[in-house]
């Protein structure tokens, strides 16, 4: 009897207080979604810069299986690329506007992220953009010897 009389309370306690989540801080900071499922990220501050829009699509294109969080507090001018190109893609995308999803510089504006785990490290858009292409003040190594000597120079 006790044991039903528990599930009854419990049962109670979740319709007064609503269910209860699973790090709540976590799926707050990524809209909505789990820090181990999050392939990808744009704060604010790198969506009003424009800087790495083009790396973020190319990022939704290799990935059409994945899922796009967007914060919509954010303008529409701003979000509104990104929500164009998933669905040129056909890329499933939601738009998060609750009122815990803040337009501070640091606040995550897209989150792509996939349905199950995937554990990738470094998830800001800026480490996808450096690593891609070198910048124009660099030329390409030409020889092994110049890529030993530009390694041990960095």
């Amino acid at each position: 009897m006790a044991n039903n009389s528990n599930d009854v309370n419990t049962r109670l306690q979740d319709a007064a207080l609503g269910t209860p989540k699973l790090n709540p801080d976590e799926q707050r900071k990524y809209l909505g979604t789990f820090r181990e499922r999050v392939a990808v990220t744009m704060s604010v501050s790198q969506l009003k810069s424009n800087q790495y829009q083009d790396t973020f699509i190319q990022e939704l294109k290799k990935h059409p299986d994945y899922q796009l969080f967007i914060n919509g507090n954010v303008g529409q001018e701003l979000i509104g690329p990104y929500m164009k190109a998933a669905s040129q893609i056909s890329l499933k995308f939601t738009i998060k506007t609750d009122d815990i999803y803040t337009t501070a510089d640091q606040s995550l504006a897209l989150v792509l992220a996939s349905k199950e785990s995937i554990n990738v490290q470094d998830i800001d858009i800026s480490h996808f953009q450096s690593s891609k292409t070198p910048t124009s003040n660099q030329e390409k190594p030409k020889s092994l010897l110049d890529k030993l000597k530009n390694s041990f120079l960095k």
